[in-house]
């Protein structure tokens, strides 16, 4: 076995040692610097020596022996030793696959805000380091430090939920959406995509579908984030512009992340409880089934959505919703369709993009540079702000 693979190895087992641990001793923080620990050593020793017959329980074993040793150098109570030492740690417990859903439900957990909820996942269950996840969300290190110090705590000796609870599985399902749309499309900065996001939340849902393949939404989300990921090549020029979806080149979207996402949310639908994951997937496989933009069945988008819209209402649903019905009733249609929006939504780049998008359709040429150039102004994103303000440029130049 090579070092790199010793080190995927390695990668996979963490998040299943670390649940085993604060799952006995209760200290997620203890827990999670005992479990960095024996990896260290794992990657020293293994490469040299072979793996052992059972790795997860020799890094148990280790990692538990170096909390021990913690407790003690911390003059822990001898009571608390003598329950410690009573425990048979020669090769640790049984570790199953559902410890890393167990992890993620605890990561998951309900007294944490879903940023914490976000950064605690990709430490302790994505195994990326702390300067790894301030780098994605584009926070100084000492803050994302300090919000996962924040996060541990408070869930100190928080129950662990073995078999999860409807509410909590959205939770987790929540947050892994949140994790690849900022790899998608990232909220600021110069790129335009964060691939270790995408690529980190897609192996997560992978983990989830594995343990819960009969669940009707952990597939939906699987699929949909294949099917979006497969366009990624496309979404943006050499120089890193922006390419919309109509304007994309299809040939360089990824064809096997597509047959896999349509298999899997094609094997769902008739079987499984319906639900908002599985809507968007569906709406995701229409467009990934249309060779060119032309041919987008447009009015089985704009079914979809209404139907998403009764499951599961939200601003950015009914936003997505009036470009479907530009395409097939018209701008002027969608434009009506955006009005409840212009409250709620009255800060956010979106509405005033998508708004000028349609007053472009219509031929309000002024008005649509006026938007473009106010969504512009209003997103983080530096590729999404060269090409609003591109739009806006080309109006203005052909007027």
């Amino acid at each position: 076995m090579t070092a790199g693979d010793i080190e995927d190895l390695l990668r996979r087992l963490a998040p299943q040692v670390l649940a085993a641990l604060v799952r006995r001793y209760g200290d997620f923080e203890a827990a999670e610097d005992a479990v960095q620990e024996a990896l260290l050593v794992a990657a020293q020793q293994w490469p040299e020596r072979g793996l052992p017959e059972r790795p997860d329980g020799w890094l148990i074993t280790v990692a538990s022996r170096k909390l021990t040793d913690q407790f003690r150098s911390e003059q822990a109570s001898r009571r608390r030793e003598e329950r410690m030492a009573a425990q048979d740690v020669a090769v640790g417990p049984a570790v199953g696959e559902d410890d890393t859903l167990t992890l993620l439900l605890l990561c998951c957990h309900p007294s944490l805000t879903p940023p914490s909820q976000i950064a605690l996942t990709l430490r302790a269950v994505g195994g990326l380091t702390t300067v790894e996840i301030a780098k994605a969300f584009l926070v100084p290190e000492s803050t994302m430090a300090q919000r996962i110090s924040r996060a541990k705590q408070r869930i100190k000796g928080a129950e662990f939920q073995s078999r999860p609870s409807a509410e909590r599985m959205r939770a987790v399902l929540h947050v892994l959406y949140l994790i690849f749309n900022e790899g998608y499309t990232a909220s600021s900065g110069p790129d335009l995509h964060r691939a270790e996001l995408t690529g980190e939340a897609i192996r997560l849902t992978r983990t989830v579908h594995a343990l819960l393949p009969d669940d009707g939404e952990v597939t939906g989300l699987l699929a949909l984030m294949l099917l979006i990921e497969a366009r990624r090549a496309a979404r943006t020029r050499p120089d890193g512009s922006l390419v919309p979806l109509a304007e994309q080149d299809r040939t360089l979207w990824r064809r096997e992340s597509i047959a896999e996402g349509i298999a899997l949310i094609s094997e769902t639908l008739p079987k499984a409880r319906l639900g908002p994951y599985q809507l968007q997937a569906a709406i995701a496989a229409v467009h990934a089934e249309a060779v060119r933009a032309a041919d987008t069945d447009w009015l089985q988008i704009l079914g979809l959505y209404r139907l998403l819209e009764d499951f599961d209402p939200s601003p950015m649903v009914t936003l997505n919703e009036a470009v479907a019905v530009a395409m097939v009733h018209g701008p002027v249609a969608a434009l009506a369709a955006l009005k409840p929006l212009e409250e709620q939504l009255a800060e956010h780049h979106r509405l005033h993009a998508v708004r000028a998008h349609l007053l472009e359709m219509a031929g309000d040429h002024e008005a649509a540079v006026t938007g473009y150039r106010k969504a512009a102004r209003l997103t983080m994103s530096v590729p999404e702000q060269q090409y609003l303000n591109a739009c806006a440029t080309r109006l203005t130049d052909t007027s």
